[in-house]
């Protein structure tokens, strides 16, 4: 077949009238970087969120042909550019933050230009001359706990790199009217198009939410809901993801995709689970806790908007507390109160920690057992007399075992119980006081209590 030679003039995929849309892509892909994975287009800006730009840009070289249909060429040429671009992985760089003047590494090392195809870019430049975010390390000062101030700093540095090695959510907790949301607003300016509002509930209870956040650093959830999380699987799944993970979107098949999405919430009260007691749900948490609102303070309505304009400065300070997570493999500083939060939050959900602590119902002695029904019906006594919500069978008996090494108590089959049948218990464990018979609790004969001397 005779191959039809372009005008004088015209381009190569062009033969006066038709247009070859194969040899458009391959010259348009040699003027331009770009490359496509996993559903989207990226180039030396980073991920392309909006393929209007890229179709202007398509039509703006179009445009000198007169063929009609112009919109539906474009679109074919967009579809045909993610087969001809496509490239099968593109892993993340966690050594390096693109900026939009060029590259920090994490050792400190900057390089300037933007020659490569990158997976996320920052709309802010990097100015080692900066000046210090006066406002913004004031705000923080009279938000926050001195001693919680470098936890935030290092947590804000973590999210600038796509890791999880940190292995954590942040959720700053206050009773409202704090200002704590500035600094999801201040965040939005820094991050740009790699960070997206969301919702922890929606994460927990919808399997498509994942996917939403695939390319994203930092997922903020500026009111979290207060209900209990039904399920917890998706959101620990996002904070401990060290590689690829499966994503689905609806209507499609699953696939493997990088997943980098850090999760700071802000709420009036904690994250709470309704059936997941387990120490792996909260020791995912950093919990800060903000400082009192001054009474007759005068709140300046423009103030994020004045943040904002530090943030070159800003993120000179987040890189700071990024170098020292790094330095410190990864493990964030924590005060007292920061753990002490924890804590609070775990024991809040689940009362199975005052159970075993409590005193008159069961003792902790090494050479003791009980069998796990025995030890369910002595916690229900314990929550009845003590105006309880007493856990469902299930998950107490989950409780008390992923808490055994806490307590010194070892979760066997090999418990003899009362009827002299052996069945799963506890080593570790002496009942004291027993289940109601008639309305009256009973004790052990050898336990002293002070009303059998009146």
């Amino acid at each position: 077949m005779k191959k039809n030679n372009p005008p004088d003039g015209m381009p190569v995929w062009f033969d006066g009238k038709n247009i070859n849309e194969a040899l458009f892509c391959e010259e348009f892909l040699q003027t331009h970087k770009i490359l496509f994975t996993n559903g989207a287009f990226f180039t030396s800006e980073g991920r392309v969120t909006d393929e209007l730009p890229l179709r202007g840009e398509i039509f703006e070289e179009l445009k000198c042909c007169a063929v009609s249909n112009i919109p539906r060429k474009i679109s074919n040429i967009v579809e045909l550019m993610k087969l001809v671009a496509l490239v099968e992985d593109f892993p993340p760089e966690p050594d390096r933050i693109h900026l939009s003047n060029g590259t920090l590494f994490l050792d400190g090392k900057f390089v300037e230009g933007k020659p490569e195809i990158v997976r996320n870019r920052f709309p802010v430049a990097y100015n080692p001359g900066a000046s210090k975010p006066i406002l913004w390390l004031k705000f923080l000062d009279g938000l926050l706990y001195p001693e919680d101030i470098p936890t935030l700093q290092e947590y804000i540095g973590y999210c600038l790199i796509p890791s999880n090695k940190g292995q954590r959510m942040m959720v700053i907790k206050g009773n409202g009217g704090e200002g704590k949301s500035q600094i999801g607003a201040v965040l939005g300016t820094l991050f740009g198009s790699n960070m997206k509002d969301g919702s922890i509930g929606k994460i927990s209870e919808n399997r498509f939410a994942r996917a939403d956040l695939e390319h994203i650093l930092l997922c903020v959830d500026d009111d979290m809901r207060m209900e209990a999380l039904r399920q917890t699987n998706y959101v620990k799944s996002i904070v401990t993801a060290q590689g690829k993970m499966d994503l689905e979107r609806k209507g499609k098949q699953s696939y493997q995709g990088w997943m980098c999405a850090r999760l700071l919430a802000f709420s009036n009260g904690d994250l709470q689970a309704l059936f997941d007691r387990s120490n792996g749900f909260y020791r995912r948490q950093l919990v800060l806790t903000t400082k009192e609102k001054p009474a007759g303070r005068v709140d300046d309505p423009d103030l994020a908007e004045k943040m904002k304009a530090e943030v070159e400065g800003i993120l000179l300070w987040a890189f700071e507390g990024l170098q020292r997570l790094a330095a410190n493999n990864f493990k964030f500083t924590e005060s007292q109160r920061t753990k002490d939060n924890r804590e609070a939050v775990k024991r809040d959900n689940n009362n199975i920690f005052d159970f075993l602590e409590s005193e008159g119902y069961i003792r902790l002695k090494a050479d003791s057992t009980i069998s796990s029904k025995e030890l369910y019906e002595i916690y229900q006594m314990w929550c009845e007399e003590n105006n309880l919500t007493a856990l469902k069978r299930r998950s107490f008996s989950d409780a008390v075992i992923s808490n055994q090494g806490k307590y010194n108590l070892e979760y066997c089959n090999r418990i003899t119980n009362t009827a002299g049948r052996r069945v799963w218990g506890f080593f570790g464990i002496e009942a004291i006081a027993r289940p109601h018979i008639n309305g009256v609790s009973t004790v052990s004969e050898d336990t002293y209590v002070p009303w059998q001397d009146e």
